[in-house]
């Protein structure tokens, strides 16, 4: 995305627009695992797992990838493995037998983890004042079930998932919706989810979990520790630098 002469660096933001500050946010993309539920834990556990007849050198490695590569899909994920740990030829029949039992093993598990703190209730609150969507790396019939088992459909305009990357959803959400990407904010926690906002032009605020893993370095945009203030730091982004 080319940058004007006009062009200035919100304040708070991760990228470069045209919007002068002041712009008020009207849609929100979230990431689904980590963002608004605390199910990374269960997808940590499902890889280790799954390899652990595979020694706990390989294990490590496994989860140390995952981690450091949330919201990249599982089918990627595996074929990764396959290729750079086990050196091992991965058809497309086992793959796709890994992925269901990566599934057998986590959906109960997302449908009753519990909310990141402050996220069922942003939802609940700003329903009417914003566009909800969500992004996930998780398959997209998957991730639409589990939204709809734990009963918050009707909080978002769309839900997206793999196989298309986040980059890609994030398109689809604009083009479809004919947002303006400078008032569009992505909720994420994950490298994958920066590089969606940036790759589309649009702000960017990330979850970590104060006890967890922290993927981001020499940050230029806001990191929060749960959904409890969000509603504060999105007012700034409407600040005038």
């Amino acid at each position: 995305m080319g940058i004007s002469n006009k062009s200035r660096k919100c304040r708070w933001s991760s990228v470069y627009c045209n919007c002068g500050g002041g712009k008020l946010i009207k849609a929100i993309i979230f990431d689904f695992d980590g963002v608004l539920v605390e199910s990374v834990d269960v997808k940590t556990e499902a890889f280790a797992q799954m390899f652990k007849d595979k020694g706990q050198e390989i294990v490590s490695k496994v989860v140390e990838y995952h981690l450091a590569h949330g919201g990249v899909s599982r089918f990627e994920k595996f074929k990764y493995f396959y290729k750079n740990f086990l050196k091992e030829e991965l058809s497309e029949v086992k793959l796709k037998d890994l992925c269901d039992k990566f599934s057998d093993i986590v959906v109960n598990r997302v449908v009753s983890a519990p909310w990141v703190k402050g996220a069922k209730e942003f939802l609940e609150n700003y329903k009417d004042k914003y566009d909800f969507f969500i992004a996930s790396g998780t398959p997209e019939n998957e991730i639409r079930e589990i939204v709809k088992q734990r009963q918050i459909s009707s909080f978002f305009r769309a839900v997206y998932g793999s196989p298309e990357t986040k980059d890609q959803i994030t398109a689809r959400i604009l083009s479809n919706y004919k947002l303006n990407p400078i008032e569009v904010l992505f909720v994420g926690d994950a490298p994958s989810d920066l590089k969606a906002a940036r790759t589309n032009g649009i702000r960017f605020i990330a979850r970590v979990n104060s006890c967890g893993y922290n993927p981001f370095n020499d940050v230029d945009f806001p990191i929060i520790h749960d959904l409890e203030k969000l509603a504060d730091v999105i007012s700034k982004l409407t600040l005038k630098g």
